[in-house]
């Protein structure tokens, strides 16, 4: 294993790549703060809001490998800096969108910019830290920046949405991503695989493809019941899938090396980041507006109330190594990972007389354990892969996470609004227009205006009293999933997640480099 230590330059070129990490955070947090305020500016349907939160995710997740892989091809931080110029773009036409339509479309290309954006930092930071030690470091510092703009998130899309329209919660990513623009060819290094092959056109058009009319037939299933058309979509998308994976298999120079999935600790590490990401989306977009339509708070109140869970998501990638060389690799992601299920159980509790503290306490557990587990099992992945196939790894890498957290806004987004639905029919007056029932069906937010426009005190109070109960009720269903999927994969990292033998410690052969970086 290499022992070669980074220069002073690779640590001042870490703070850069926090950029790009610390604003695709910010744009998901901000979002789902201003859903009240675009909700009623902009008034979208349920399936439109869902569309409007989860297609940043489902498209980043669909373009990560075909565009993350690039970068091998034509340059990292060629790359990174298409990535930061589309991504500023991007902002500035969602901050100023009409219509629902247009917001979702902004929002894609969002999406196929930030494709380009994070798998750089992260391919880059395995070139720029060549020893293991460092590495695992760098990656905790890259994992904390991501805390760090879920923590700035709340705080600055609270005080932006307390004096300007919702749309200015889009514009805080642009002078970051020009600062980016302008430091990047400065302190950053450039890498290319010299001996990469052409980009594969037909692989990247099954990648996508595949991914996206999946995603699509799961949301469409959970919204809409298991009905043919999604079902055909989601059938089709596995026979991409399947082509996809028999295409990797014959070429020389693959987009996605398959040889990765022979390593049961690297699927685990795959696994558990794409869990921990899957409950962690679906369970925010319902305790922002648990926080802001149910217990009343503004949205600079809902973002301070995220602060303690924002620094000890900090504080957990940074202690992670740390704990690592005391105890090992499997025992402390195990338990990052109880700690963030006990986070979930204690969300379980919400609707009592302390339901603010609950969340606060709940919210913290979830952040510390969740934040500081998704740092070592990256590691575990980036480690995983020999320097020139960094760039389609760190891919991988993120496209697990995103698809997990396009796929926890869906299904537990969808699961919400179905448990949602039911509760709120049987409190609708009778008489009520369809355009209205409609509206009381969709959101919490319709529910409340709709409250607004009846005649009848009493009907309305109870519209407005069952409406806050289905979305309690929903967020405590998401949470006893959160907590049950968290122990499982708790679980499955004691048993699989293992360190290198001890033959490989002093071994430079590429199977122990590989080991070892399934330990880092």
């Amino acid at each position: 294993m290499s022992t070669q230590k980074a220069p002073r330059s690779a640590w001042i070129g870490l703070g850069v790549l926090a950029l790009p990490c610390m604003i695709t955070v910010m744009d998901l947090t901000v979002l789902n703060l201003a859903v009240p305020h675009l909700s009623a500016a902009l008034k979208p349907t349920g399936a439109q809001l869902l569309w409007i939160i989860d297609i940043y995710g489902f498209i980043l997740a669909c373009a990560l490998i075909p565009v993350g892989g690039l970068g091998d091809r034509i340059g990292r931080r060629k790359l990174l800096l298409i990535g930061a110029a589309a991504f500023g773009t991007a902002s500035v036409l969602a901050a100023f969108s009409t219509n629902p339509l247009m917001l979702i479309a902004t929002r894609a290309l969002l999406g196929l910019a930030g494709a380009a954006l994070v798998p750089s930092t992260l391919s880059l930071l395995r070139t720029m830290f060549e020893d293991d030690a460092e590495r695992t470091r760098a990656i905790g510092v890259w994992g904390a920046s991501f805390a760090v703009g879920a923590a700035i998130g709340p705080l600055v899309g609270g005080a932006l949405l307390e004096h300007f329209w919702w749309g200015a919660v889009f514009l805080v990513g642009v002078p970051i991503m020009v600062l980016l623009l302008i430091a990047g060819p400065i302190v950053l290094p450039e890498f290319r695989d010299p001996a990469a092959g052409r980009p594969d056109l037909v692989s990247a058009l099954l990648s996508v493809g595949s991914l996206l009319t999946v995603v699509y037939g799961l949301k469409q299933v959970v919204q809409d019941g298991l009905t043919w058309l999604p079902l055909a979509s989601t059938l089709f998308g596995l026979g991409l899938a399947a082509l996809f994976v028999r295409r990797q298999q014959t070429l020389a120079d693959p987009m996605l090396d398959l040889t990765l999935f022979r390593n049961s600790a690297f699927n685990v590490a795959l696994a558990s980041n794409m869990q921990n990401v899957f409950v962690s989306f679906g369970s925010f977009i319902l305790i922002s507006q648990y926080l802001q339509l149910v217990l009343g708070l503004s949205p600079l109140q809902a973002g301070l109330l995220s602060l303690p869970a924002s620094l000890l998501a900090v504080a957990g990638p940074m202690l992670s190594p740390v704990l690592v060389q005391r105890i090992g690799p499997p025992h402390t992601v195990a338990g990052l990972l109880v700690i963030a299920a006990v986070g979930f159980g204690v969300l379980t509790l919400v609707g009592g007389p302390l339901a603010t503290f609950t969340v606060a306490l709940g919210w913290a557990l979830w952040a510390f354990g969740g934040s500081a587990a998704s740092t070592l099992t990256t590691g575990t992945i980036i480690g995983s892969a020999p320097p020139e196939r960094a760039g389609a790894v760190s891919a991988l890498a993120q496209t697990g996470a995103e698809l997990g957290g396009a796929l926890g806004i869906a299904v537990l987004g969808s699961l919400g609004t179905a448990i949602y639905r039911g509760m709120v029919t049987s409190a609708l007056p009778r008489g009520i227009s369809p355009e209205l029932a409609a509206a009381a069906h969709d959101t919490l937010g319709g529910a409340l205006s709709v409250a607004s426009q009846i005649p009848d005190s009493a009907a309305a109070a109870t519209l407005v009293l069952t409406a806050q109960d289905a979305l309690t009720t929903a967020l405590r269903v998401t949470s006893v999933i959160g907590a049950v999927t968290s122990i499982v994969m708790a679980i499955a990292v004691a048993v699989y997640l293992r360190a290198p033998r001890p033959e490989c410690q002093e071994s430079s052969d590429n199977g122990c480099e590989r080991e070892a970086g399934l330990a880092a």
